[in-house]
C-alpha cells in the first residue's frame, strides 16, 4: 500500500490527501490510474522538480502522512 501511495504522489506531484479529498467529492476519481489514492504519501521535491515520493502505511492515514512529511523534510 505504501508503494502505491508513493507512486500516486510522485506521478501527480501532489500529496495523496489531495486525491482522497477529491474521491469524497467525486467518486469517479477512484478510477484514476496513478496508484493508491489514500492519504499517506507526499512528493519529494528538489529544485522545483519531483524526484520521488515517500509513502507510508501502517497507522491511520493522517498519521501516515505525518510520517511521510517528516521523512520528506529530512531529504529536502
Amino acid at each position: 500500500v505504501a508503494m502505491g501511495k508513493a507512486r500516486a504522489s510522485a506521478a501527480t506531484k501532489r500529496p495523496t490527501k489531495f486525491f482522497e479529498d477529491r474521491v469524497k467529492e467525486r467518486p469517479a476519481f477512484l478510477g484514476f490510474p496513478a496508484g493508491v489514492l489514500i492519504q499517506g504519501a507526499v512528493p519529494v521535491m528538489y529544485q522545483g522538480e519531483c524526484v520521488g515520493a515517500i509513502g507510508v502505511s501502517g497507522v491511520q492515514s493522517h498519521e501516515d502522512e505525518q510520517v511521510a512529511q517528516a521523512g520528506a523534510g529530512t531529504v529536502a
